[in-house]
């Protein structure tokens, strides 16, 4: 009696959680969201790259596998307990081990992971295999927005920063849609999507101004941690055209919630018609390389420019951290020829672990030497005019 009733309490239960289910979704007119999450979705989203498409391959294979084996293990120990119980008259056997027995249960394993792993490791290496990039964007963590810098490729000097739209953060505070709202994207919407051009092999560097971050955008198969002083990377070819949600996969905060993805995969003919909207509001708001500043002033705008680009490798101390050179002390900051930190900057060293900056504008390049030239234990008096950088660009 005591079992048909837990047995009905527990359908009792099933029934009204999907009753709750299907009342706040019809509620919410909650809808399929393409490229985003589905409604009551089980199993991964369908891939719109190669990778994608062969992490599903490998996760269902592996899945197969590990089921057959399981069913097949449990299948013959528990024939064997049914089929061999004492109240049948059965007595246990007594022999020692058979070295035939132990052999094929160690090989048969071994060939079972050998096949497993062939498959997997040709899935893991290709994606690690970030060369030879038609365009490269560093994708900058931070509490609780994404930094976006074009830094090679078509778009190359575009620079934004995405962040949750104020409308979805304004409804989120008021405690969520109201009843009859459409949510299909609720805390998914930015400002700036990030933007990428179809059918093109767009490698992300992920890394991180504060806590350790997560780069995912599941129908992309890609999914980078971003850490604070430390370069990672990632990449995908999205195969179809069209807008791609993730979000940060790492817990980095109280509002880790609202650090959304939000990828915008364009024809080449749109993406170019972007690239140039997107320089000609760059060109607008240009400052004059011919501009001479004052110490001070050009320090400040420094600090800022550090702040945003330079302190998630080398911290705010400036002191660098494992492989990444200190600044504070550095002799090519203290050098009293500035062209060889502009050069640096410029044009990147050590194999690119330290990027090129050329994204940055001659002001913002001159004034982040600047600060660091007059910041920490530097104390050099020197400055770096945006005219100089000019000269040096090639």
């Amino acid at each position: 009696m005591k079992n048909t009733t837990n047995k009905l309490a527990s359908m009792l239960w099933s029934a009204a959680a999907f009753a709750g289910t299907s009342m706040l979704t019809h509620a919410h007119a909650v809808n399929d969201l393409p490229g985003g999450p589905a409604v009551n979705q089980l199993n991964l989203p369908p891939a719109v790259t190669k990778i994608a498409e062969e992490q599903q391959w490998l996760h269902w294979f592996m899945l197969i596998v590990c089921s057959v084996i399981f069913v097949a293990v449990f299948s013959v120990m528990f024939y064997s307990i049914w089929k061999h119980r004492k109240s049948v008259g059965y007595k246990p056997a007594t022999f020692h081990e058979s070295v035939t027995v132990e052999i094929i249960w160690t090989i048969v394993p071994f060939v079972i992971v050998i096949l497993m792993a062939l498959p997997a490791t040709k899935v893991v290496v290709a994606m690690k295999d970030t060369t030879n990039a038609d365009l490269t964007i560093k994708a900058t963590g931070m509490q609780w927005k994404w930094g976006y810098d074009y830094l090679k490729g078509e778009g190359e000097g575009i620079g934004f920063v995405s962040t949750l739209d104020s409308d979805q953060r304004a409804l989120s505070d008021a405690g969520g849609p109201k009843k009859g709202e459409s949510i299909d994207n609720y805390l998914l919407k930015v400002d700036n999507p990030l933007v990428v051009p179809v059918d093109k092999k767009v490698r992300i560097i992920t890394t991180a101004n504060d806590v350790i971050h997560a780069f995912m955008v599941p129908a992309f198969g890609i999914k980078q941690d971003a850490i604070p002083g430390f370069v990672r990377d990632t990449w995908f070819r999205a195969e179809k055209t069209g807008d791609f949600y993730g979000q940060c996969a790492e817990l980095c905060g109280k509002e880790h919630a609202y650090m959304p993805i939000h990828v915008k995969v364009l024809s080449a003919e749109d993406y170019s018609a972007w690239v140039a909207g997107e320089k000609k509001k760059l060109a607008a708001k240009a400052d004059d390389p011919t501009k001479v500043w004052a110490l001070d002033d050009i320090s400040k705008r420094g600090e800022k420019v550090y702040a945003q680009n330079c302190a998630a490798c080398h911290q705010a101390n400036g002191k660098g951290a494992g492989p990444i050179k200190a600044l504070d002390g550095a002799a090519v900051v203290l050098d009293a020829d500035k062209s060889k930190q502009i050069a640096v900057l410029l044009n990147g060293q050590n194999n690119g672990s330290m990027p090129a900056w050329k994204t940055l504008s001659d002001t913002d390049i001159a004034a982040v030497i600047t600060y660091t030239k007059n910041n920490w234990s530097n104390k050099t008096g020197q400055l770096v005019q945006p005219a100089e950088v000019l000269a040096l660009r090639k």
